[in-house]
């Protein structure tokens, strides 16, 4: 009878045990063996972060996976997926993503751009934004251009149904433009100086108030469950501006290597289109920013509706991380 006691213990125990390390089908889920977060060529301190490797030298028992966004529309798509924890957008598109229901939080700022601008081609006769009426203009819906043209639109007078909008990926929308299978392009830096520079394309509308800023976001249930990791990450996005700051020349030669763009692409973009010293703290400047875009998102049905676009604002901000990071700083 003993034996037996000591057996069925011994299976209960094993059992327990077994709960505590399996997830849902039998895969492991340990507590915070895994963090994962994207990098981007319109988000210079992702560069730095990852090329220094210092989220992976601190959480030595963490798993650090990095995956590439190619816009702000692909990242929102991986944090509602769940492939990321950690995604870098703009400002706008972030807006859009949490009044459409996908549950993230910003939890930190990490520049403020002048990333994206009306573009044509070297020869185009088109000076004026009201000059695209009816014509072909590509952007990346979901994206800081693509709201960048809806504002640029409406000033002019126009909506977006006066332009054939062309739904491309940001790289898609530069070849689209210098082959001329468009008439504009609603472009992203660093893609949008490569194309100033290697084919003498033209920025016709530029204003940099319609660019809303760089937004660190989270799922909300990754801050939930490991608020640890996500301070980890808002601290050495701060440890990266600092970087940057004190080593403007190699952060130039970084942007050039990964993104494979000349030198000169690179100072255009990071030190005369982007400003990296500002607070990483989500507030006030960046609420009024999207409340100017808000009213824009609802006239052209980006967002379900007006109601849910004001909740997703009022409730889009988790400066806590920042905060903290700051203060550290």
């Amino acid at each position: 009878m003993t034996h037996l006691r000591s057996l069925l213990a011994f299976v209960l125990l094993a059992t327990l045990a077994t709960g505590c390390v399996q997830g849902e089908g039998g895969a492991a889920t340990p507590a915070s063996g895994q963090l994962r977060l994207d990098y981007a060529y319109y988000n210079p301190l992702s560069l730095v972060i990852r090329h220094q490797h210092w989220l992976e030298n601190e959480l030595k028992g963490t798993k650090v996976t990095w995956v590439l966004s190619a816009g702000s529309n692909k990242a929102n798509e991986n944090l509602r997926g769940e492939t990321i924890d950690v995604g870098s957008t703009a400002g706008a598109a972030a807006l859009q993503a949490r009044a459409n229901g996908t549950p993230i939080k910003t939890i930190g700022i990490y520049t403020r751009p002048e990333w994206t601008a009306l573009v044509v081609s070297k020869d185009s006769p088109i000076s004026r934004v009201n000059q695209l009426k009816g014509k072909k203009v590509a952007a990346t819906k979901g994206t800081d251009p693509y709201f960048f043209l809806l504002q640029a639109l409406e000033e002019a007078g126009l909506r977006a149904t006066d332009v054939e909008v062309v739904n491309l990926q940001h790289a898609d929308g530069k070849t689209a433009l210098e082959r001329g299978d468009v008439d504009a392009w609603a472009g992203l830096d660093p893609l949008m100086a490569q194309s100033q520079v290697d084919s003498g394309t033209k920025l016709i509308y530029r204003n940099p108030a319609f660019n809303s800023f760089g937004f660190l976001n989270a799922r909300e249930a990754f801050l939930t469950e490991h608020p640890d990791l996500a301070q980890k990450v808002v601290d050495a996005y701060e440890r990266a501006r600092a970087w940057i700051g004190a080593h403007p020349d190699e952060a130039v030669q970084l942007l050039a290597t990964e993104a494979k763009l000349a030198p000169e692409v690179a100072t255009v973009v990071l030190k005369e289109r982007t400003e990296t010293e500002i607070s990483p703290v989500p507030g006030a400047e960046q609420r009024a920013v999207l409340e100017r875009i808000l009213p824009t998102l609802v006239r052209e049905n980006q967002v379900r509706s007006e109601a849910e676009a004001k909740t997703a604002l009022d409730s889009l901000f988790e400066p806590r991380f920042a905060q903290k990071a700051q203060a550290s700083s």
